[in-house]
């Protein structure tokens, strides 16, 4: 009789933490959907409304959110149907396909768009004339697309079976499974996800060397010369002479050198990197680092368990680690506008210009800035 009553105690006491850990686990994950859509719509509409933000860099944090919040609303409310209906995936195979298809989609649209970001930022800041000159609105639509194709092509073959794609009870999703690696196709797909978030931090890297190996040059200051007469003297008197007029820095009337020669204003100051461009180019350097880096941080956790399942058959993976890995790669998807706001004074200052109630002092006008 007391074994009895010691079992129904220990059955009754399982059975209640397990209802408060559904409830936690509902209560977070719904919080986490919130978060991520109110933060990259709200990104999202102040790169649309703002004509200051009409750029390449934002263009592809534009398509950042927008990926995380379709990922927050398509994916997420069937692991919480799953998690209400005791970790149990209650529709059929095919819509279990679907639903991981679309959440291997987002994570490899994620690495590889943060990639080709990192390419652009090292371009931005060491091959300023051919980036200002190339990257248009144009192109950056074809880098997106391209972006796309890649990911749907990633995450496309297993719906036919080249791979496996299934309910994974203990990550309460349906995702990859990974087998051990004598029965295992998915390898692949890992290793490749694993690569480009190395190769995206190589670049960063390269970036920074750049910078470090070029901190004692300083880039273009317009100022002005002092001259009545274009009458210079010393070494480059007459680009100094060339360079102020094109600045809008002249007196009196043109300078001998330019005599003859049609120059566009803009088209010939948007190709010199300025003080003012230089550090807006790195606190945009600083922002999309410490979007990837949280990537990494988030993503990193869950690799590891996904390669443990391939490559180590006699130990399994403790429970606890897997879901906290797998919640990790959940909160990923509201991480982004944070790190924005934190790292963006553009962003602050039109969130503040956009919503009254933020601001904390007089703002005053900001010029546009556009590098296309």
């Amino acid at each position: 009789m007391a074994n009895g009553s010691e079992s129904e105690e220990l059955s009754g006491s399982l059975s209640q933490s397990t209802v408060i850990s559904t409830h936690l686990k509902l209560v977070l994950l719904g919080f986490i959907i919130c978060a991520s859509l109110a933060g990259n719509l709200l990104v999202s509409l102040l790169v649309l409304k703002d004509r200051s933000l009409h750029k390449a860099p934002y263009y592809f944090l534009l398509d950042l959110c927008l990926a995380d919040a379709v990922r927050s609303s398509a994916c997420f409310p069937f692991v919480l149907l799953s998690i209400r209906n005791g970790s149990a995936w209650a529709y059929s195979l095919l819509s279990c396909k679907v639903v991981a298809f679309m959440a291997v989609l987002f994570c490899f649209h994620a690495s590889f768009m943060l990639f080709c970001i990192s390419v652009t930022r090292y371009m931005a800041i060491a091959h300023h004339r051919f980036y200002s000159k190339r990257m248009t609105l144009w192109t950056c639509i074809a880098v997106i697309c391209m972006v796309w194709t890649l990911s749907v092509a990633m995450a496309f073959p297993p719906v036919f079976d080249v791979g496996t794609y299934k309910f994974i009870r203990e990550e309460d999703q349906c995702i990859f499974e990974h087998r051990y690696f004598k029965a295992n196709d998915t390898l692949g797909f890992m290793l490749m996800l694993a690569v480009l978030i190395v190769a995206t931090h190589i670049v960063y890297a390269k970036l920074l060397l750049f910078e470090y190996r070029h901190r004692k040059m300083k880039p273009v200051q317009m100022v002005p010369a002092i001259s009545q007469n274009w009458t210079f003297h010393g070494p480059g008197a007459t680009g100094q002479a060339a360079a102020n007029w094109i600045a809008g820095f002249g007196r009196g009337p043109m300078p001998p050198t330019l005599l003859g020669i049609r120059q566009n204003t803009h088209t010939a100051n948007r190709r010199l990197l300025g003080m003012d461009e230089f550090k807006s180019e790195k606190r945009l350097g600083r922002m999309f680092y410490g979007i990837t880096l949280s990537f990494l941080v988030l993503w990193s956790p869950y690799i590891v368990a996904c390669y443990w399942r391939v490559f180590v058959k006699t130990c399994s993976i403790p429970h606890r680690y897997l879901s906290t890995a797998v919640w990790m790669t959940f909160t990923q998807a509201g991480v982004n506008p944070i790190m924005c706001f934190l790292l963006n004074k553009d962003l602050k200052s039109c969130l503040q210009l956009h919503i009254p109630c933020w601001r904390t002092k007089a703002l005053l006008p900001r010029e546009p800035y556009c590098v296309m």
